[in-house]
């Protein structure tokens, strides 16, 4: 977990901003099991009720939609997949990366009906794929593509959240679904879908903690406080799995046995600061969405990386 989060450039900002009472606005997913637990188990409230400091909970249903949320100032922080930050610097919000949590790619998959003919990749060319614009799903997809030595091009990707995404997949109205935990741990129990491929081999599948540039620049006390918050509550989560899925079903309103899936296929909930090696898979993932011009412009991640002091 993050020892010493204050380390930004305007630390006079930083200071006064801190001593103001404020209201921290964080936004989560399905998928962000550290903030749900969190919230649920009320530590942040404490630590900023001490300090004067209330917090807003909001929940979205995937990355881009809670960054376009805080593109527009209705959030301060949040936590997503590893493509929406690419999209959303792209496309000029002023954001920060402030931690990342370590890959699982298992937790995320490509599906297709059970009795599906498509047996392979390859078998995608010229198929109806529902996926999440600009989600972590969507560069999953993209590395499926090329591995199987097609070209985007070669597939027709349905642009859907992921309820409208089941929906459709459920009716037929798509030929697979590219898709991530709990969606994924969920289809697998009501559904029973055939997993065409998960992310092993493809993608990291990161999550990411964010920031708006402005909030992180006036607030890196209260930030602090955030991640002081996050490294008790990863404790909690790695030793009391069972637990943290009652908590997590009960939040969300899923079977618990979702969230105990969803948890085995994450090796750790560790928060840490991004490595060289963390920037230059996101620079990857940047440039490959750049090439295909799937993005407004290039962007150079590590411009917007908060480093350790």
């Amino acid at each position: 977990m993050l020892n010493k989060f204050v380390s930004l450039v305007l630390a006079g900002l930083i200071a006064a901003g801190s001593a103001q009472a404020a209201e921290l606005h964080i936004g989560y997913q399905k998928s962000s099991l550290n903030l749900i637990v969190l919230k649920s188990r009320g530590l942040l409230e404490k630590k900023l009720a001490a300090q004067g400091h209330t917090v807003k909970w909001t929940e979205f249903q995937a990355g881009p939609q809670l960054l376009e949320a805080l593109n527009v100032g209705s959030v301060d922080f949040g936590m997503t997949g590893d493509t929406p930050p690419v999209f959303a610097q792209s496309g000029g919000t002023q954001l920060v990366y402030v931690g990342f949590e370590p890959p699982k790619p298992q937790a995320s998959a490509i599906l297709v009906p059970s009795d599906s003919p498509i047996k392979t990749l390859a078998e995608l060319k010229g198929k109806r794929i529902a996926l999440q614009k600009g989600s972590s799903a969507h560069w999953l997809l993209i590395r499926a593509v090329d591995k199987a030595g097609l070209r985007w091009e070669d597939i027709q990707p349905v642009w859907l959240t992921p309820s409208d995404a089941r929906a459709a997949f459920e009716s037929g109205k798509v030929d697979a679904w590219a898709i991530w935990d709990p969606y994924y741990a969920a289809a697998e129990k009501a559904v029973k879908p055939r997993v065409l491929s998960t992310g092993q081999g493809l993608v990291a599948n990161q999550s990411f903690y964010l920031a708006s540039k402005a909030f992180a620049e006036r607030q890196g006390k209260l930030l602090q406080t955030v991640f002081d918050a996050l490294s008790s509550n990863d404790d909690f989560l790695e030793q009391k799995p069972k637990e943290t899925a009652q908590i997590l079903g009960k939040a969300v309103g899923l079977d618990a046995s979702i969230f105990e899936t969803m948890v085995q296929r994450r090796p750790s909930f560790k928060v840490t600061w991004l490595t060289s090696q963390v920037v230059a898979e996101q620079q990857r993932i940047a440039d490959r969405f750049a090439e295909l011009k799937l993005i407004p412009k290039t962007v150079t991640v590590k411009d917007i990386v908060l480093a350790p002091q």
